[in-house]
Order: structure tokens, then sequence, then C-alpha cells
């Protein structure tokens, strides 16, 4: 049913839903649009929809061809919505869900259209703060780029800032009784700011808003190259779990290698992955050294690569021959963990966290054990690996041999047993 937004808009048919509204299809005074309608509880916000009134000539003001536009922001009773083009076409996440993983080619051509984006709205000193799959569409209406790709563009500028909350922040922090100073150590030392919430989707969080540090143009290169890096390998680089474990992962662990890409994209992706801000690529220099690879991709197909599992088995895989054995697959080297403050110790392998989406503690981020006082087990707490990073097919071919062995042993103890009684 068509609904009135404002007095220029109709909204008449749902596209979609996230985390912060809903996205409808509607009609305005110059013809179709996509209306992205905020959940009521953040329109009944006072202070958000004065961020919302504030932030609307510079939303407005951003630009570019790879920049899903926003053409207008409503605030009309209990209405708050942003009025935006429409984009015909798929968002990224429902290509990946269809192929689980992009030709290299293909997949670089789409995050330099992102990079691109990036360099109009950092120099325009907007920062996006949540670039991930969902958050790129592929405009079907376009001419196809690299790799048979359609052009991206970026959407929801602003959404993450918009709905940030300083207010119940403070009266978190204030409740806290303090926990909420800041402490500083040494070089790469942990900002603590115990209540502080985190916006943001946890696989791709840089390692400083973690901390606790404020967001600038250098998160969205950091979650870029986490996109790339799951455009290639159907899998984030340090996802899966709880997000209390993901959000640790970014601060302590070095990134996996891909096998199988031009040592020239690997080396890019681990620059922009860099735990340091300062280290990073800046987006024009993303877009432009991406765009210089992109011939050396020409025909490579998509990567095959294992997800990691609870044995961590990984990289390039192939079918064995019928009737041969089953290869021998080397384990791939586990993530390694890097401390947080430099000379320290780097803290041990247990991934098994909860940070609740707040900025972790020191204690958190060094791994503090679960099951204790100080950090008890939640209710229905799944261990990494389950949603994002199933275990490979060999662990499971193993564990079926060994339980079918098992069973065969328990059977003929029976018999065995059975006979002796008979006897």
């Amino acid at each position: 049913m068509a609904r009135k937004i404002g007095s220029r808009y109709s909204a008449n048919q749902i596209l979609g839903r996230g985390s912060v509204g809903t996205v409808w299809l509607g009609e305005g005074p110059e013809g179709p649009v996509a209306i992205k309608l905020l959940r009521e509880d953040l329109s009944s916000d006072e202070e958000l929809v004065g961020r919302f009134v504030q932030e609307r000539t510079g939303l407005l003001s951003l630009e570019h061809p790879r920049i899903v536009k926003v053409r207008d922001l409503v605030v009309d009773g209990n209405d708050l919505a942003l009025v935006m083009d429409l984009v015909r076409g798929t968002d990224l996440r429902t290509r990946l869900e269809r192929e689980r993983r992009l030709a290299p080619e293909a997949a670089v051509a789409i995050t330099a259209d992102i990079a691109d984006a990036l360099t109009a709205a950092h120099a325009a000193g907007v920062v996006h703060r949540d670039v991930k799959p969902e958050n790129i569409l592929l405009d079907m209406a376009g001419e196809l780029g690299p790799g048979g790709s359609h052009p991206a563009r970026l959407t929801d500028f602003g959404v993450a800032r918009l709905v940030d909350a300083p207010r119940r922040t403070r009266a978190l922090r204030g409740a806290a009784g303090g926990e909420g100073a800041r402490r500083e150590g040494g070089q790469g030392g942990l900002r603590e700011q115990s209540a502080r919430n985190i916006i943001g989707t946890p696989d791709y969080l840089a390692p400083e808003v973690v901390e606790g540090l404020p967001p600038r143009a250098a998160v969205d290169i950091y979650a870029l190259a986490t996109v790339l890096y799951e455009l290639l390998a159907g899998f984030t680089p340090f996802g899966g779990g709880h997000p209390g474990a993901i959000l640790r992962r970014h601060v302590t662990e070095t990134v996996a290698p891909l096998p199988g890409i031009p040592d020239e994209l690997w080396q890019l992706i681990v620059q922009c992955l860099a735990k340091s801000p300062a280290s990073r690529l800046r987006a024009v220099e993303m877009a432009g050294q991406l765009r210089e690879i992109l011939p050396d991709l020409v025909g490579l197909p998509p990567l095959e690569v294992d997800e990691p599992g609870e044995e961590g088995i990984g990289g390039a895989s192939a079918a064995p021959a019928p009737g041969a054995p089953d290869p021998v697959v080397p384990a791939a080297p586990k993530r390694s963990a890097v401390p947080l403050v430099h000379g320290a110790t780097p803290p041990d392998s247990n991934r098994d966290t909860h940070t609740s989406m707040r900025v972790p503690g020191p204690d958190e981020l060094a791994g503090g054990p679960r099951g204790t006082a100080r950090f008890p087990r939640l209710a229905g707490e799944r261990r990494p690996g389950s949603a994002r990073h199933p275990v490979s097919k060999a662990a499971r071919r193993r564990r079926m041999l060994f339980g079918g062995a098992a069973a065969l042993l328990v059977a003929l103890a029976g018999v065995g047993g059975w006979l002796l009684l008979g006897g």
C-alpha cells in the first residue's frame, strides 16, 4: 500500500530492509526514486533529527557518478527519510550470495569504482563509515566494464553518522563510574572508552574504531580492502563467530594470504588492511593502483580457496582424479597474532571472546579466557567458525571415517561378548 512521505513523495513498494530502516520504491516530482525510511525509534530521537537537519546540506551536495546521490531529506511527523537516486540493479551482497566469489578482474574493477566514490567523498570531508557489499549497488543499466562487471555505486552515505547516538553514549559512560577515561601506552597504545558504542558492521570495522578512536577517511579504505578480499576469497579476512571475537581479530591478527593473485594486488590488499591508519593508501591512490593492475588480471578465473575450518586448512584446491586417493593438503599458516603495544607479548590464540559491540577493554582484546567471572560465556553463544567459516571437506571426511571405525569396534566388541556368554 502506498504511503505519503512528506508533501512531495509517495512510497509505493518495499525494495529491502536494513538495520536502520526500510528502502521503498517511491515517486517524486521528477520521477521514480528510492526512499530510505528510518526506523520509528530513530525518528523519535530529537537529537538525531537535529543532526539530520544539520547534515542535509553536506549530503545533498555530494555528487559523483559512482555515488548514489541523496536528493532530499524529509522530516515529517514520525517520518525520517532519505530520498535517493533509484539504481536499476542489485547490491553486491546479492551477487556474492549467488556466485560466492568473483573473478579477480571483475572484483578489482568494482573495487576501483568504489575507491573513486570515496575519493570524491573524502575530498568533501565526508567519511562513509559503513562500506560493505550491502551498500554497493551494481547499476544494470550502465555499460559493462572490465571482467563483465556492471558499474558500481556506493550508497547510504551519512547513515552511520546520523544514527550514532552520543547522548546515549554519554549516559552509559556516566553510569560506568569513570570507566570511560582514556588510557594510552607506548606505540600502538590502546585508548579505552569502556561504554562507547561502535557504529558499523563487525566484519568491516577498522582496528582504530574498535580501539575507540574517531573514524577518519582511512576506515573506509580498510573496509573497502576487506570487501575486495571477500570478493576474491568468498569470505572476509577476520570474520566468523561472535561479533566480539571478530572485533578482537581486527586489532590483533594479521591477514591470511590468498594464493593465485599477482603479488602487486596482494601487496595493495595488505597495505590497505594495515593496522596503522597512516600506513594505508588514500582513496585516490587505491583507485589508481587497482586500475594499473587490471590488465594483469584479464582471463584469470575465480580463486579456488578453502574457507578456514577448525583445522586451518586453506589454499588452492583441485578435484582429485576419479579413483585417486584423497590428496594430502598442506595446512595453511594459522592467523598470527600481533601485539597491541610495541614490544609486548602477542595475545593467545583464544578467539572465544565477547565484547557486545562496545569498545572492548584491553584485557578482552588481549584474549581474556571465557567461562570466568570476568568474561562469562553467553547463553547460546557459538564458537567462531560456524557462521562464516565452515569445517573443510577433508576434516569432515576424517571425522566420518573415525566415527565409522569407532562404531565398528563397538559392534565387534558387542558380538564377541554375546558369543562368549552364549558359549
